[in-house]
């Protein structure tokens, strides 16, 4: 009852919020305003961004993937675009693929030009290779302007265009350390900050909550909100972590539960490598400790002891008879994430429907299913598996990453996702993404290539210098000898 109270305050705030907003974006004279963040939550003054333009501006769900339509090249030539945070370069497509229905072709465009530098990316599935290039792009639905980006022309590709797609190239949201060939190759949503002069913040919002890869041939869609975030498509509250370090959209995970237990795992475990917040990948990837550890919690919880190893390693589907849904046979999944004030966490929580997903047209009778989480060799990966269930905001400004939840992720009138907090972080170490023993570890590293280094070259001094001392009473080779000099470089 408590929890009721509560929800209708934050209704009736938002209420407020939302009425506020909606009479500060309709005014003429529309001036920045802040949510007391420093984000930017109206349109600015000189028509450049208009939030409420780029509502609905994506198409895709998680298993094909969120792609915006923009327009490349003079005459401008329209391409979906794979919207994804864990990547920088800005690909498309520029040579025919079977997967793909159009390409972008540079030789139709009076603005492309070529820097004849070779560059290839290679993700966590399927890889690219091309050339770079320089043109112009705009976007219907986003910020007011053409700009000059940094374009990968994809020649050749391995698993990267994949069967059922509606995109032909790829958007990188992410920072310069990331882009290929090198960080000198300046990423798209860095030229667009720069040329359009909009604040340095995009916000995320992911509606294919529950939905397959296979799910539906019209897809659910979403929004990318480039300079702000826009207040319509997220309740309550953002709540935000900060990104330690800017290459991925790094963050700090704490502590995982399944329902109400605790996994009690040293909280580097969860960030072994790193934990990233990313909008291209489909599911919620753990690191292998931590995957087996939630599939033994939620096989203990769950009402149903018995399921196949394949379904948990996703080679295999559950399925029920048709209308008989699953939910109540799983417990929901919480991530910890420290908060800007970093003595303090907040979680955010997914239901089941998030991560047991529906797999259409698979039989007649029943009604399938498969596992949203998989196990990760690299990291932590908070993916389309939980984005969906938030509106997520990557406020690279001031470093962070805010959640909030999205205004999309309901399903029969049943909000599929929690954001809770702020809880304390006594429990848990000052520093649990292995920065400081990764550090150590490169010192420990550097010492030991040092010290080896070291005794190679006395080895080889040794071996110099007492040979020249025999063969220097015979006269055979003297201390200026190219032959010394060359060995010793």
């Amino acid at each position: 009852m408590i929890e009721k109270k509560q929800e209708s305050k934050i209704f009736l705030w938002s209420g407020y919020k939302l009425l506020f907003y909606f009479v500060v974006i309709t005014i003429n004279n529309r001036l920045l305003t802040s949510d007391g963040g420093g984000l930017s939550l109206a349109s600015d003054p000189t028509g450049k961004v208009n939030f409420l333009d780029m509502v609905n501006n994506l198409e895709g769900d998680s298993g094909r993937g969120y792609y915006i339509e923009m327009s490349i090249g003079t005459p401008g030539q329209p391409m979906n675009i794979l919207v994804d945070t864990g990547s920088s370069n800005f690909a498309v497509a520029a040579a025919p693929h079977p997967f793909i229905t159009h390409y972008f072709n540079p030789a139709l465009s009076s603005t492309y030009v070529s820097t004849g530098i070779d560059v290839s990316v290679r993700y966590t599935q399927g890889n690219w290779e091309g050339e770079l290039g320089v043109d112009q792009i705009s976007i219907l639905k986003g910020p007011n302007g053409t700009i000059s980006i940094n374009i990968a022309a994809i020649l050749s590709s391995e698993g990267f265009f994949l069967p059922g797609i509606n995109w032909q190239g790829i958007l990188g949201l992410a920072y310069p350390k990331l882009a290929r060939p090198d960080s000198s190759v300046e990423p798209f949503f860095n030229s667009m900050v720069k040329q359009l002069e909009i604040p340095d913040i995009f916000s995320l919002q992911m509606c294919g909550a529950g939905l397959s890869a296979s799910n539906t041939a019209d897809p659910a869609g979403g929004s990318l909100i480039m300079g702000g975030v826009e207040p319509t498509l997220y309740r309550g509250s953002v709540w935000y972590t900060p990104v330690i370090e800017e290459w991925y959209y790094n963050v700090e995970v704490l502590k995982l539960e399944v329902g109400d237990q605790n996994l009690d795992l040293d909280c580097r475990e969860y960030n072994m490598d790193k934990a990233i917040v990313d909008s291209g990948t489909t599911m919620l990837r753990l690191p292998v400790n931590v995957f087996n550890a939630v599939v033994e919690a939620i096989t203990r919880s769950s009402l149903i002891q018995d399921f196949s190893s394949g379904f948990w390693d996703g080679t295999k589907l559950a399925c029920w008879m048709k209308g008989e849904t699953p939910w109540r046979f799983f417990p929901k999944l919480s991530i910890y994430l420290r908060a800007t004030n970093t003595s303090q966490s907040f979680r955010i929580t997914i239901l089941p429907q998030l991560y047991i997903q529906p797999i259409k047209d698979v039989d007649g009778m029943l009604d399938c299913f498969r596992f949203g989480v998989s196990s990760s060799a690299n990291g932590l990966v908070i993916g389309a598996t939980v984005m969906e269930g938030f509106y997520v905001v990557f406020d690279r400004a001031q470093r962070r990453v805010g959640f909030a939840l999205s205004s999309c992720a309901v399903s029969g009138g049943v909000a599929l996702s929690e954001v809770d907090g702020p809880f304390s972080a006594a429990d848990v170490a000052a520093d649990c993404s292995n920065r400081m023993f990764k550090e150590s570890v490169m010192w420990v590293v550097s010492y030991a290539l040092m010290a080896i280094c070291a005794m190679v070259l006395i080895i080889l001094l040794l071996l110099l210098v007492l040979p020249l001392r025999r063969r220097h009473r015979s006269g055979e080779i003297t201390d200026e000898s190219s032959l010394v000099r060359h060995r010793i470089k």
